[in-house]
């Protein structure tokens, strides 16, 4: 038997075959089955396997090095995601992230409540790195908010979403955020400064939007009792001051000096630390929650009381004033869980997600499925503009029909990561296009996780909120649009470097 019939390429129909196969098994097991996503993939990427060894003749240890090379592009952003569990652990008791949320409150204003809605929501997301702790915490209390003040449901959950989801997509907290340029083979700090060129504009709009929407239920009264309490519990529980806002400071700083980002993260994990220390907690309290992360105190005390009169003992306690001690254990149950957090243990799910999306890329890229895939797809596809649309069209498919963001970001990305080297790119353009959809339209799907878990918590149905997501829908196609007129296309200079400029410069070529 000759080299080549050993290691044949699979034909066309056969990729798809495994491919279709492979979403319809993952999609089953997380829609139907309901069941995580982690064992779907492992099934997938053992058919996968199979296929490839038996075949198309691969021999074992070389699908066993596809997969190891798969998960090594992932291992940057892994210690990355360990690294933020420790920054959250230390950023709660240090008073970082309850102060921005304190601060954040304070400016909400009933004549203006969808845009200060969207960017507290913004504030708090980027703080924390989750859309889902945002949506299903402060989004809550800020649905309440909304309904005394008249505004129907979906209109307020569909600002809150766009608030979360833009807070996630842009945090170097967020494990999307990470998981991206992992994929791509380009740093954390990159692929934030390429979106930039996307997001900041469809920001701009989705804020104009607020404005004017928010405009016709400028008459109503702003829930003042239910702020009030939440900034009281906050100051029970934590030192709220500006000096909370110094850690997230210095990390964007360091993010604008190209500080890498491990040790540019890891000196928010110091400044928090030392925060916690001024608010009299202990060396072995820090190091504690580095790695298991924050419980909440008062907050879930308040939670977890069985009478009005112990809620109200534990508001005298921590000198709460002005505030029903039927309001304090509600907003304590809501802080309890947004403030929960952190630590590196709280990461060890996401990066065994991580772990088996990567995986699964690996063994479908040597095995050749994605290479005989991605040919077809070049065949009609030639312009820069047309990589970043089939990028994002590929990415909103996989939210259809794998229903869940990372497999959204992991599998185009390996499938057009040769694609973008072939055509000069800097990598930074394949991680913006597939974060610009994987992670954004994932919550506009009822059926997908992120749809599903983000109409529960708000209580409005996908199909409702979606519309006034508009961040969600609104960016992929700011995305396309600059991407076809040449603004902000990064291609790959000969030091790794970013080189903007609408067409490939010809030293380059």
């Amino acid at each position: 038997m000759t080299e080549e019939r050993k290691y044949r390429k699979p034909s066309l129909m056969e990729a798809v075959l495994v491919l279709l196969f492979s979403a319809a098994f993952i999609g089953a097991g997380v829609l139907y089955w309901e069941v995580s996503v982690h064992i779907p993939i492992v099934v997938a990427a053992t058919v996968a396997s199979l296929v490839g060894r038996f075949v198309l003749g691969r021999p074992w240890r070389d699908i066993e090095e596809g997969m190891v090379n798969g998960i090594m592009v992932g291992m940057q952003a892994m210690l990355i995601l360990y690294i933020i569990g420790m920054l959250v652990g230390t950023w709660i008791p240090g008073g970082v992230v309850p102060s921005m949320i304190y601060y954040g409150l304070s400016i909400l204003n009933p004549a203006a409540f969808l845009l200060t809605a969207l960017i507290i929501c913004s504030i708090v997301s980027f703080a924390t790195g989750t859309s889902w702790g945002t949506s299903g915490t402060v989004g809550i209390a800020l649905m309440g908010i909304g309904a005394g003040l008249g505004i129907p449901a979906p209109i307020t959950a569909g600002f809150i979403i766009s608030g979360a989801y833009v807070g996630d997509k842009m945090s170097p907290l967020s494990d999307t955020t990470n998981l991206a340029p992992a994929v791509a083979g380009t740093d954390l700090f990159q692929h934030i400064r390429a979106m930039m060129w996307t997001t900041l504009p469809t920001y701009a709009i989705v804020c104009v939007a607020a404005v004017f929407l928010g405009m016709k239920y400028a008459g109503g009264t702003l829930d003042v009792a239910k702020i009030k309490a939440i900034q009281a519990v906050l100051a029970g529980e934590f030192n709220i001051s500006l000096m909370g806002l110094i850690p997230p400071i210095l990390v964007i700083l360091m993010c604008v000096m190209k500080i890498p980002a491990i040790p540019g993260l890891f000196a928010g994990v110091v400044a928090g630390g030392v925060l916690a220390l001024f608010n009299g907690y202990g060396v072995g309290d820090i190091l504690s929650v580095t790695l298991d992360g924050y419980s909440a105190k008062l907050a879930a005390d308040l939670a977890n009381a069985g009478d009005m009169a112990t809620v109200a003992k534990l508001m005298q306690e921590a000198g709460i004033s002005g505030v029903t001690p039927e309001m304090a254990k509600e907003v304590g149950t809501l802080l309890s869980d947004l403030l929960t957090r952190g630590g590196m243990m709280s990461m060890a799910n996401t990066i065994a997600l991580i772990t088996c999306a990567l995986a699964f890329g690996g063994i479908m890229e040597r095995c050749g499925f994605l290479e005989v895939i991605l040919d077809n797809v070049l065949r009609v596809v030639r312009s820069v503009g047309g990589l970043a649309t089939s990028v994002i069209v590929a990415s909103f498919i996989s939210n259809l029909f794998l229903g869940d963001q990372y497999l959204s970001i992991a599998m185009p990305g390996r499938i057009f990561k040769p694609a973008f080297e072939w055509k000069g790119l800097h990598p930074r353009m394949l991680s913006r296009s597939l974060e610009d959809s994987g992670t954004l339209t994932s919550v506009l799907i009822p059926w997908n996780t992120c749809g599903a878990y983000n109409s529960g918590v708000l209580g409005v149905p996908t199909v409702q909120y979606a519309p006034f997501a508009i961040l969600n829908w609104l960016n992929p196609i700011m995305a396309i649009t600059i991407t076809y007129l040449g603004i902000g296309v990064a291609w790959k200079g000969k030091d790794g470097e970013p080189v903007i400029a609408k067409e490939r410069p010809a030293e380059l070529a």
